[in-house]
């Protein structure tokens, strides 16, 4: 139904009420022989004219509708005219006094379709919206709480590593004869503060009319310049704006054991091993989660789990060490190390969150750009006390 036959159809009812209350009240009137009642006669004809009119301009319109129908589809009659072209009403237009009323009956099942066809009730219902964005999830980030933290002002960082100790320390045989020499040498390492940044653009009137819209996009944009700073911290290879990240640097594996044929579990104790024989303990390993679950899932001859404990709440470790389970490893390999030790992120200027319509196009056109960036370098030490390589048993 369109709005011209609502409006139609609606005065309509007006005039049906009208001449229904007029009807009977001429009625009551006549039965209680009361005279002169001519001027309620003519109200009366005159209410009627008008209905006739009102019916008559809803018969052109739902007419027209009909003839303008898709596809050669019938359209379907609204209960104004279904009532005008009933007998009930009929009988009512010829005598309006004699206190009969049109009434009209419909037998279509009231659903939840919302077509032009009677029992179409589908409009009527209203959705549910829950407030707030649905986000994908995040990943956790760790990587960084295992190394050692400082701040910089300045783009870069200078330090000097020793690269070479000979040590000849030895008893002196007796006075007066030349005592031993060693040798020191070092060597001056330099890394650079690199950006870490992205963007998005946002019209203002959005911002306004949507306030926790704002809030996270902020949330989101951190989180991913975080998610791209783990990936860096593990695996920049120093090119371009990266960081050259620990495992790039890292020393490979190497059983300093020599053993004839160990478990991935064996090969992670022998990576602190090899840590502990450069001088520097481990202090972690960091795993891709789907080796970790391997470990907690491996069992002896009688069926019982090794490390794993299906009710245990205790944090991941292994040989005393905190395990790190991230997919900024690589699946299939490990990195074990001193990390607080051996390594230090620089903050030159923290992550943080910029709202700017500085740019003169974006000021003309109600744009905002939301910037998130952090800049910070990294500083591995002593790239001996971290072990990198790939799990692998070695049998015999």
């Amino acid at each position: 139904m369109t709005d011209v036959t609502k409006e139609l159809a609606t005065e309509f009812a007006k005039s049906v009420d009208s001449v229904k209350a007029l009807g009977e009240e001429l009625k009551g009137k006549m039965s209680a022989g009361e005279k002169g009642l001519e001027d309620l006669k003519s109200q009366v004809d005159e209410a009627l004219t008008q209905m006739n009119e009102v019916k008559t301009r809803l018969d052109d319109t739902e007419q027209k509708l009909a003839r303008r129908g898709n596809d050669g589809e019938v359209a379907q009659k609204s209960f104004g005219l279904q009532l005008f072209e009933s007998d009930s009403f009929r009988d009512f237009a010829e005598n309006p006094a004699a206190g009969k009323s049109a009434k009209i009956y419909t037998k279509e099942t009231i659903t939840s379709a919302t077509t032009d066809a009677a029992g179409s009730a589908g409009t009527l219902v209203t959705e549910q919206r829950l407030p707030g964005i649905v986000a994908t999830p995040d990943r956790r980030l760790t990587v960084r709480d295992l190394l050692a933290s400082g701040t910089t002002n300045s783009s870069s960082i200078t330090y000097m590593r020793e690269t070479g100790f000979t040590n000849s320390a030895a008893p002196q045989v007796k006075e007066g004869d030349l005592k031993a020499q060693s040798d020191i040498k070092f060597d001056e390492q330099q890394v650079s503060v690199k950006t870490l940044a992205h963007w998005v653009k946002a019209s203002r009137q959005i911002l306004d009319d949507a306030p926790m819209l704002e809030s996270y996009v902020r949330g989101r944009l951190m989180y991913g310049l975080k998610l791209v700073e783990e990936q860096q911290l593990l695996n920049g290879d120093n090119t371009g704006g990266n960081l050259h990240g620990i495992i790039p640097q890292a020393t490979a594996f190497a059983d300093p054991a020599t053993l004839a044929e160990y478990t991935i579990i064996d090969q992670l104790r022998l990576a602190q091993l090899q840590a502990v024989l450069a001088e520097y303990p481990a202090t972690g390993h960091v795993l891709n989660p789907i080796d970790w679950a391997k470990i907690e899932l491996t069992k002896d001859a009688e069926n019982r789990y090794i490390i794993g404990q299906p009710q245990g709440v205790a944090n991941p470790t292994l040989w005393g060490l905190p395990v790190v389970s991230t997919q900024a490893m690589g699946a299939g390999k490990f990195l074990t190390g001193a990390f607080s030790l051996a390594a230090q992120v620089f903050d030159r200027q923290q992550a943080a969150v910029a709202v700017s319509t500085e740019n003169q196009d974006d000021f003309i056109r109600n744009l905002v750009t939301i910037l998130c960036e952090e800049r910070l370098a990294l500083a591995v030490y002593r790239p001996e006390a971290f072990v990198y390589g790939s799990l692998t048993a070695k049998t015999a």
